[in-house]
């Protein structure tokens, strides 16, 4: 593992990122009262000079409701290490740039259905109707 932050091929400058850390919650051992393990890592997603206009575009429009002022944060403090939620923060925040740069999906092209589906498809209901009609009590 490492603390860069990858995005599709395009590394970002350690400079634009901004690390934050805090103590965690919940419980833990001795030190989980004396040691900020917790990582908070920010990115300004906005301001950006690393990332291509076309993927920044893709970003902001994909994680809109994540954003504030432009910027990312995302947090790991599952681990006792720093580093290692450091770590951790920095591959969550390269998987959700990665997943909200990645290029929209081709669109559906619309078909009919083929004759044997619609035919299979009403043999299946005039079966079906069929069997209810014998459930019902015969009035003799």
């Amino acid at each position: 593992m490492s603390l860069a932050v990858t995005v599709r091929g395009i590394t970002i400058p350690p400079d634009e990122l901004t690390w934050r850390f805090s103590r965690s919650q919940g419980p833990g051992g001795q030190s989980v009262n004396t040691t900020d393990s917790q990582a908070e890592l920010s990115f300004d997603l906005a301001g950006s000079a690393a990332l291509p206009p076309v993927l920044k575009e893709r970003a902001l429009a994909a994680l809109s409701g994540r954003l504030s002022g432009g910027v990312i944060t995302v947090a790991a403090s599952e681990y006792r290490s720093q580093l290692r939620n450091r770590e951790a923060a920095a591959a969550r925040l390269s998987a959700l740039l990665t997943d909200a740069t990645a290029p929209p999906a081709p669109t559906r092209r619309r078909t009919r259905p083929s004759r044997a589906s619609v035919e299979r498809r009403l043999a299946d209901k005039q079966r079906r109707a069929a069997i209810k009609r014998l459930r019902r009590p015969t009035d003799d």
